[in-house]
């Protein structure tokens, strides 16, 4: 159960926490995640990586990672998927993704610049 607001400051605290959010969304940063929401990745789950990845960079405040979605690129025995294209615009595309997979992902290759090549399907 989600915890009461009972102040001021948990409803600001809510507040920071949904824009940013919004914001990994709508800026222009110099990293692209982007998750794959075709109907065969939403099948294997695609909306909570989704989910993972936003909520993951907004407590990182991520300032240089924009996040969107795109429709299905037809290899569906790998969704769900997501494809990460770093500030030099090289693309890294990373399949079969459970929960432990985006952290990893996240930390390691977002955050830490370190692409996870155990994970990479397509590059």
């Amino acid at each position: 159960m989600d915890k009461k607001i009972t102040s001021p400051a948990d409803l600001k605290a809510i507040r920071d926490k949904a824009r940013a959010a919004v914001e990994l969304r709508t800026s222009q940063g110099d990293t692209h995640v982007v998750v794959h929401m075709g109907t065969c990745g939403i099948a294997a789950g695609a909306r909570d990586v989704l989910g993972q990845v936003v909520s993951e960079l907004s407590e990182a405040k991520a300032a240089h990672v924009t996040v969107k979605q795109t429709g299905c690129l037809g290899l569906c025995d790998q969704e769900p998927m997501m494809t990460i294209t770093d500030k030099a615009g090289k693309e890294f595309r990373y399949g079969k993704l459970d929960r432990h997979k985006v952290h990893e992902i996240i930390q390691e290759h977002v955050l830490g610049g370190r692409p996870v090549i155990e994970h990479i399907i397509t590059y």
